[in-house]
């Protein structure tokens, strides 16, 4: 049931990720733009569920005002977002004193091709490109075929055959 649901995330992340593409990219709208409109979208379809549900004497039984995040929650995401942030400082520190050079030209490689990446074609397309790799990504680790044949290619690799391990 666990993959049923990863699929669909991936799905969903790919279907959200192709209407901000378009939106961003064809329509050559700005990122402000689409949270406005999305604003303005969900605004209305709320007025008018509201407005279908006080006609059908319906009560909604939770109050989104009353939703709050728990202080767990609100830790957890701040110490992950601090930890981040630490760890790629701490590696450009590394990089640009010089101390580790593997380092410094892995960072200095990597900054040259996402400059020439840039130069040849938009940041909205490579983030799109980026969403359905992660995605295809998502759905192929959770597919069976693929699951089950990942084993056999990897026995195959290493010398022997599905036969000789059945044995």
């Amino acid at each position: 049931m666990e993959g049923k649901s990863e699929v669909g995330k991936a799905l969903g992340l790919l279907i959200c990720g192709t209407l901000v593409y378009y939106h961003c990219a064809f329509r050559n709208s700005t990122i402000l733009s689409l949270f406005s409109d999305v604003l303005i979208v969900l605004l209305c379809s709320l007025a008018i569920l509201g407005l279908l549900f006080r006609q059908m004497n319906i009560s909604v039984p939770v109050d989104p005002l009353e939703w709050q995040i728990s202080q767990d929650a609100a830790n957890s995401i701040v110490a992950w977002l601090a930890n981040t942030v630490g760890a790629a400082e701490s590696v450009l520190r590394v990089a640009a004193t010089g101390h580790d050079k593997k380092l410094f030209f892995r960072v200095v490689i990597c900054l040259y091709i996402l400059s020439a990446i840039g130069r040849l074609v938009s940041g909205v397309t490579v983030a799109y490109a980026g969403l359905c790799l992660f995605c295809l990504y998502m759905l192929a680790e959770n597919s069976h075929s693929i699951r089950t044949c990942v084993p056999q290619l990897q026995r195959q690799r290493n010398g022997t055959t599905v036969e000789e391990d059945n044995m």
